[in-house]
């Protein structure tokens, strides 16, 4: 079916883009070149379900085949293939928000790699137009062949030597997916509506282009949330960092800790983008496991007693209410038994996955996340 004759279906164009609520413009278009982006099509589908609607999957497919025979044809010069799988925007598991506030309205952070961003409702209030415009910005940016908006924006990005396959960063975090707009990609948009938008330019771009032009907006950000980038610990790591400093020489000579012993598994799920934090605490799992193993398997007798020692948390952790904890360390002649029972028994007799996958059940994890941390340690 072509798009037009999927809107119908829907009421129109104004009736679906307020049942999508986005701007008619974004529906408009969908009309104009006559194929529905890829993205859209379990939404509608749904709406569909709903609604009693007979709309199928195959529909979509087949009004890009007609879209496509018809430019064949000559019928429509601008229609759209939309980009495949590998074209679409990826989400970005290995980053997280390290600061963020909101001014008068205009949200703000920085991310763990330093890139100051918007959001996409404090990007819309600083260009002075509404959220749904942002949005359309970004629905746009994903066609093969960009509208006339979307072309000028990339071309003022490319005038300062900046590049973008989409116009924000896609953050997955626990509680959904987070859009990002760095500053290039602000600053573009507020030039386009500043001198470019024709009868869209707005006062409010103006004022603050020339408040914020240059290198003004990423100064601007990184003073309001505190961030200082000569001098700055992602964020996602001072969990790590403040657990290490706190345990450093805690453990008596002779002995050994869990915490200290897994620190390297520790950083790998951090380099693959999964952070410890106080609800994701692994030395916990691996703890009580070994304790289990030690117990069962005479470890006593084998390697000596082990003995309790001071282990505290950092005092943002809610674990920290009961500090200092009594925690087991063990006989350094036990060392290598130990990391042949993490090798072997933990990591890959199943348990860690267990533990990630039950953090998953738990909501504490994305199923994402859960995969990625099952991954980045066991292949």
């Amino acid at each position: 079916m072509h798009a037009r004759d999927i809107i119908d279906l829907f009421g129109g164009q104004s009736a679906l883009a307020t049942a999508l609520d986005k701007g008619q413009s974004t529906v408009a278009y969908w009309a104009k070149v006559g194929v529905i982006p890829a993205k859209w099509h379990p939404t509608l589908l749904s709406l569909a379900r709903e609604r009693g609607i007979g709309l199928t999957a195959g529909d979509f497919v087949a009004g890009q085949v007609e879209a496509a025979t018809q430019k064949r044809k000559g019928i429509n010069d601008q229609v759209l293939k939309m980009p495949g799988k590998a074209a679409a925007n990826q989400k970005r598991l290995d980053l997280g928000i390290q600061k963020q506030v909101e001014i008068d309205g205009v949200g703000m952070g920085v991310l763990s790699d330093g890139t100051p961003f918007l959001t996409g409702r404090g990007l819309a209030r600083l260009c002075g137009v509404v959220h749904s415009v942002v949005q359309d910005v970004s629905d746009e940016w994903e066609l093969e062949v960009p509208t006339p908006r979307v072309s000028k924006i990339r071309e003022i990005l490319s005038s300062h030597n900046n590049a973008v396959s989409s116009p924000y960063i896609e953050i997955e975090q626990r509680s959904g997916d987070f859009h990002a707009y760095p500053d290039t990609v602000c600053l573009a948009l507020l030039e386009y509506y500043s001198f470019d938008a024709g009868n869209n330019i707005k006062d409010e771009a103006k004022r603050n282009y020339r408040l914020l032009a240059g290198g003004a907006l990423r100064e601007f950000i990184y003073t309001q949330v505190g961030y200082d980038p000569e001098n700055a610990l992602p964020e996602k790591w001072k969990y790590f960092h403040d657990r290490v400093s706190l345990v450093y020489n805690s453990v008596p000579h002779g002995y050994f800790g869990v915490f200290k012993e897994i620190a390297d598994m520790i950083v790998t799920l951090g380099q693959a983008g999964l952070h410890i934090d106080e609800k994701f605490v692994p030395d916990i799992s691996v703890g009580q496991h070994w304790s289990k193993h030690w117990s069962s398997n005479g470890g006593e007798a084998v390697y000596g007693a082990r003995i309790k020692y001071e282990h505290n948390y950092p005092d943002y952790f809610p674990q920290a209410l009961s500090n200092p904890q009594d925690s087991w360390c063990y006989p350094e002649m036990a060392l290598g038994e130990f990391r042949r029972w993490f090798r072997e028994t933990y990591i890959a007799g199943g348990k860690f996955a267990n533990y990630i996958e039950s953090k998953a059940k738990e909501k504490r994890l994305p199923v994402s996340f859960a995969q990625l941390a099952i991954a980045a340690y066991t292949q």
